[in-house]
């Protein structure tokens, strides 16, 4: 029961989350926004959309999470493998589902809702096969928009959530041509990324 109870509990919180982000995003687009924004596609294009950012061996038992006609985030897929998929992260006009693991989704609850550091006490792993974006300054990527940032967009690629040191690893602390790379490098956020097609994994 006490389980049950904490499970609902971090999946309101985690939605929340969620849902402040996609709405940030949603200021982001302003005059470049796609004619239909993610919340108001319907539950099966939303799944859809959800399911595209895993391998299909990840995907086809992958929970899924949909934003209902109130807006709010609700189960619109149950899974059965300890992953669940988003059909988007920052609701930009390029699709940005991500698929990811219990611990990932622990991971980024905590981002969305401004705690100091993750919670998760393993590292994550998540997929975003249809890629994504993020905001980058002076050649530097940035955890949030500021003054001078712009949106970059991100190729497909899967994710180590992890607190991860540039030096310590001697990874490079942004995208470059090998692929792999810190980011938020410097912070209890970093994390390894890998642009690398999870759709091309068996």
């Amino acid at each position: 029961m006490m389980k049950s109870i904490i499970r609902t509990g971090f999946v309101v919180v985690f939605c929340l989350g969620l849902m402040s982000f996609v709405m940030a995003g949603e200021n982001v687009q302003g005059k470049g926004k796609a004619a239909k924004d993610v919340p108001s596609m319907s539950q099966e294009e939303q799944i859809k959309l959800a399911l595209s950012a895993a391998p299909p061996h990840i995907a086809k038992d992958a929970a899924v999470l949909v934003f209902g006609a109130d807006g709010k985030l609700k189960e619109g897929k149950p899974g059965t493998n300890g992953f669940t998929c988003i059909p988007t992260v920052m609701n930009l006009p390029d699709p940005d589902p991500m698929c990811m693991d219990a611990a990932v989704k622990q991971w980024w609850g905590d981002l969305m809702n401004s705690a100091p550091k993750p919670s998760n006490i393993v590292p994550g792993i998540a997929y975003m096969a249809r890629g994504g974006s993020h905001w980058e300054k002076d050649g530097r990527v940035v955890m949030k928009e500021e003054p001078g940032a712009k949106i970059v967009k991100e190729p497909p690629h899967w994710m180590i959530m992890w607190p991860f040191d540039a030096k310590a690893t001697m990874l490079p602390a942004a995208p470059n041509p090998s692929g792999a790379y810190v980011m938020f490098d410097g912070t209890p956020y970093a994390h390894v990324m890998v642009y690398q097609d999870p759709r091309k994994m068996k």
